[in-house]
């Protein structure tokens, strides 16, 4: 494995010294040997005491450039300030050349020196070859520029002149240096990742001499520091270190830090924020996500009900033997899956435009590449798993501070990879996370929640902690009763995530204070927490025995007023679509008026999926509601029109359940045409519906209805 993880085939878009830089055009010579002085003076002045400042890592490469860019300093001072004050105006034309050249160098040097001074260490030793490389690269640069420079047409000072040739002979017989010591350790990262892909932990000693001795990392603050830099460069996309190596060595560094450096009391008091992790720096758009997963869509495929999934996804549902669609609860006609692929190039264009890795799904040639991925995720999952074991341990008898922490890494070792999650629960998680959810310590509780939520977007998982006695009614008494915000939100996320499972939905329903809390957080949560909220409810609207407890625990209503809330009454509207489906719903819902007219207000103002929605709500409340329900929202002003326009421009649901809605409209319409006894007889009355029909612009159409939304909920 080992050479493989060392020397990855791709190579990536970016490096430290692949910025673009220009010569500004409008500089005189003077203005433009200022700036570059300036310049190469930071380099310099940055450094004053070589065994102090330069990096850990590239030492002798660093102090070596100084070294160059101070000879290179000199000159330039010499040439704006030196000489008989006509220097710069006998300066040959080739010099002038040479120095906007010197121009773009200097910046590349600054770039590459403040990236070694900037950068974590492991990831400077990771790339340690290339990063030696860039540093030949200047050498050969700063020759090229002083062989073209006319040293001998400009008067120097004999020392300033002593000084350029030497360093132009140096540069021209300088070699590419990879200092071995280094390279060395960078091998030895490698093979304890060897060793954790055969699911043994490497020796303690060799271990920890390798992190504390040779690397510097010397505690729990080292190692998150590295962890968070790590992660950032998963990302960027912008080096020559495969994402999946990354992942690797960030999997080794948390093994260290909970397998050397376990007292973590003193950390806390003085810096008590770390116990709270923030938002992502990067929100993934909800229709990118897998309505079952969650995570990003590699492979999204459209089924028989139009939904879209990922294809692992929705072909491990099928093959449990699921004849439904998991998020609209339709009943697949088959189970051929169709490549979305204008969704996939949408999400490699936003993954291009985020620099996150985006690997294709199919046609794509192993390679050595391919090989050292396998291997590094390998590596990465036994790392997690032997820092699993350390953090249950601390869960089950640790500290009350420990137990914080630990629940703190679970959250985030189970944010990403199923791998991650199965091994986590089956280590025995769930229950001693459960034990946790009634704790005083807010971070403690919030952090628990969270950790299960992530753990519950495994399909197995939700099976685990629905059968875990009284973990239902821990998750509902943090939604009540929770110490923080998030924490209440996140506990509302954990019901949307195990509604997905049909079997479920009852029971969360019938949990005491579930529903009601949801109503309450749906009506005054924050922006998130309606979302959460709403999410979750629509997941339990899909259950036709749920629809009673909805209207007794006030959550319909709570629905109703969400139809005029951005950002969440587009489901709010495809929930009481599928509510209205019951009798009992319709007769809460059809007695407010104001029902009806945010339905039409958002066919006017929602996306495509929202107007599909709001129609979809429509056609239930009048094919349950009866002739009176359905002539009042005939009747209401420009819904003509606007259904027009859904049949023109709709969605393909959109349009058959505007269609649908219009034939609805049209029999009230008869109905109401013949019921009145006006002297006209039959006739009469046929003609009065054909007046109604040509004032309203609804047509008629032959349609079935389906209401769906997708909705996906992030691990946080």
């Amino acid at each position: 494995m080992s050479s493989a993880l060392a020397f990855p085939s791709q190579r990536r878009r970016k490096s430290p010294l692949s910025g673009a830089f220009f010569t500004p055009a409008d500089l005189t010579d003077l203005a433009l040997i200022q700036t570059v002085a300036s310049i190469a003076g930071d380099i310099v002045s940055g450094n004053p005491d070589p065994n102090a400042s330069v990096p850990l890592f590239q030492r002798r490469n660093s102090r070596s450039l100084v070294w160059k860019v101070k000879i290179l300093l000199d000159l330039l001072k010499f040439l704006g300030d030196g000489g008989d004050g006509n220097l710069l105006l006998r300066l040959p034309t080739s010099a002038t050349t040479c120095l906007k050249e010197l121009y773009i160098l200097i910046h590349r040097a600054r770039s590459l020196y403040d990236f070694c001074s900037q950068s974590s260490r492991l990831w400077l030793l990771l790339r340690n070859p290339q990063i030696s490389g860039h540093f030949h690269d200047l050498n050969i640069e700063i020759a090229t520029i002083l062989d073209v420079f006319p040293l001998r047409e400009i008067d120097l000072a004999t020392d300033v002149r002593e000084q350029v040739e030497l360093l132009h002979r140096h540069c021209r017989r300088s070699k590419l240096f990879v200092d071995p010591r280094e390279e060395a350790l960078r091998l030895r990262i490698f093979a304890f990742l060897e060793e954790f892909e055969k699911d043994q932990a490497p020796d303690s000693d060799e271990l920890r001499g390798a992190f504390v001795h040779q690397l510097g990392i010397r505690d729990a603050k080292a190692c998150r520091a590295e962890i968070e830099f790590l992660e950032e460069q998963i990302y960027s996309q912008d080096e020559d270190v495969a994402p999946s190596l990354i992942g690797g060595v960030i999997a080794l560094v948390r093994y260290c830090r909970f397998r050397f450096f376990e007292s973590v009391e003193e950390e806390i008091t003085r810096n008590p924020s770390f116990l709270r992790v923030g938002e992502p720096s990067v929100t993934i758009p909800k229709d990118f996500c897998c309505p079952i997963s969650l995570d990003l869509m590699r492979d999204p495929v459209i089924t028989s009900s139009g939904q879209t999934y990922d294809r692992a996804s929705i072909t491990q549902w099928i093959d449990e033997g699921h004849c439904t669609c998991p998020n609209s609860g339709q009943m697949l006609s088959h189970t051929r899956l169709m490549p979305n692929r204008a969704l996939r190039n949408l999400i490699a264009q936003w993954c291009a435009a985020q620099g996150i890795p985006y690997d294709p799904p199919d046609g794509y040639d192993a390679t050595a590449e391919t090989a050292a991925t396998s291997s590094a995720c390998r590596a990465a999952f036994f790392a997690n798993k032997k820092t699993a074991e350390i953090l249950l341990g601390k869960l089950a008898f640790g500290s009350e501070s420990e137990k914080t922490v630990a629940a703190l890494e679970i959250r985030l070792l189970a944010k990403t990879g199923k791998e991650n999650r199965a091994c986590i629960a089956e280590l025995g998680a769930i229950p001693l996370l459960e034990k946790l959810l009634n704790s005083s310590n807010c971070r403690t509780q919030e952090n628990s929640v969270t950790a299960i939520l992530n753990l519950s977007i495994l399909e197995n998982n939700k099976t685990r902690i629905m059968e875990l006695n009284g973990c239902l009614s821990s998750i509902v008494s943090v939604l009540i009763n929770g110490l923080t915000t998030e924490a209440r939100e996140n506990a509302a996320a954990t019901l949307f995530s195990l509604s997905a499972v049909h079997a479920f939905k009852k029971r969360i329903t019938d949990e005491c204070g579930a529903i009601e809390s949801l109503a309450l957080l749906l009506k005054e949560g924050t922006p998130r927490g309606k979302k959460d909220a709403v999410t979750a409810l629509f997941n339990l609207s899909t259950h036709p025995d749920c629809s009673a407890r909805m209207v007794e625990s006030g959550a319909v209503s709570a629905l109703v007023e969400a139809l005029m809330i951005e950002g969440v009454s587009e489901e709010a509207a495809g929930a009481i679509a599928l509510l209205a489906r019951q009798q009992t719903v319709v007769e809460v819902v059809g007695k407010d008026d104001a029902t009806v007219t945010s339905l039409v207000s958002l066919i006017r103002r929602g996306s495509a999926k929202g107007k599909e929605n709001a129609v979809a709500a429509l056609h239930e409340l009048c094919r349950s509601g009866g002739v009176a329900l359905t002539q009042k929202v005939a009747r209401t002003p420009a819904l003509g029109g606007l259904i027009q326009t859904i049949l023109f421009t709709g969605t393909k649901r959109a349009r058959r359940k505007a269609a649908s809605l219009v034939k609805l409209c049209q029999r009230s319409e008869i109905a109401a045409a013949t019921a009145v006894p006006l002297g006209g007889g039959w006739e009469y009355s046929m003609t009065r519906n054909s007046s109604m029909r040509r004032s309203s612009g609804f047509v008629p159409g032959d349609v079935s209805v389906s209401v769906s939304v997708g909705i996906s909920v992030p691990v946080l």
